[in-house]
């Protein structure tokens, strides 16, 4: 039989999950409150003050221009999800049935390309899109996250296509099926929870993306993360304005967090029950 804590221990217990929490939670609250201080309030050490919209005003405002950082950033993470998804899907599907010249040296090849910093890619992509043309466009950004999102994306689908029993796909190309029809009809559907994580990972680091933005655009593709380096005035760092679009940038992430966890747990027990 199992004891039940005591009183003090329940309290030891509440206490470091209530330390915890706000470790994590109090600077994410702090920026949200920051967004709605007037710009008196920021440096003051209160938790009560009147709050305005003027900071949401102003970041909408030149030289800030909020909306056109955040259809910027939507239309450069979009277009890298819409192209590495079934790119990655493809190449884990291949991967995992497939056998090639050079064995698991092309598993291990796709591996070895998330263990290279981007500042030594970032100079040969500048070269490459200056002389083509494609400096400061969203086309760059979305070349440069492909970059780093497929091979991860192969890597997360591979594991859930490995884990597939292999007898449906042969079960259905008996039944006639083709290739492509036992992929979209049988090994998409069942792997969906390892497509879903590789998507949200994609969503997420293409969201947050900063070095080959800043690298590669310089004032019609900026993104919000770029955008952040706008805050920064002559008369020092605008923090609230610099609050309202850390805002931004961290909403989606936060409802992404809860997605995150519920495909992990399906994906956990995908494979346990046949």
């Amino acid at each position: 039989m199992i004891a039940r804590p005591g009183p003090l221990e329940r309290f030891v217990r509440a206490l470091l999950i209530l330390l915890v929490l706000l470790l994590f939670l109090g600077p994410i609250a702090w920026v949200a409150a920051t967004a709605f201080k007037d710009p008196k309030d920021v440096y003051a050490l209160r938790l009560l003050f009147e709050p305005t919209l003027a900071n949401f005003e102003t970041a909408l405002a030149a030289p800030y221009e909020l909306l056109r950082r955040i259809r910027n950033s939507l239309l450069v993470t979009g277009s890298t999800l819409v192209i590495a998804l079934p790119v990655a899907t493809l190449a884990a599907y291949a991967l995992s049935r497939f056998r090639f010249p050079g064995g698991e040296a092309w598993s291990l090849g796709v591996l070895a390309t998330q263990f290279v910093p981007p500042v030594i890619v970032a100079i040969p992509l500048f070269v490459a899109f200056r002389s083509a043309g494609l400096l400061d466009t969203p086309v760059a950004l979305v070349l440069a996250n492909l970059s780093f999102v497929v091979p991860y994306a192969i890597w997360m689908i591979k594991g859930f296509v490995d884990a597939l029993p292999v007898e449906l796909e042969e079960a259905a190309m008996l039944d006639g099926a083709g290739r492509l029809r036992v992929l979209a009809s049988i090994v998409v559907p069942l792997a969906r929870p390892g497509i879903v994580c590789a998507g949200i990972f994609g969503f997420v680091v293409s969201w947050n993306e900063f070095f080959y933005a800043l690298v590669l655009t310089r004032d019609r593709a900026t993104t919000l993360q770029v955008g952040l380096m706008a805050a920064r005035t002559e008369r020092g760092d605008v923090w609230e304005v610099m609050a309202v679009m850390g805002l931004v940038v961290m909403l989606p992430m936060l409802f992404l967090a809860r997605a995150l966890q519920r495909h992990l747990v399906a994906g956990r027990f995908a494979g346990a029950l046949r």
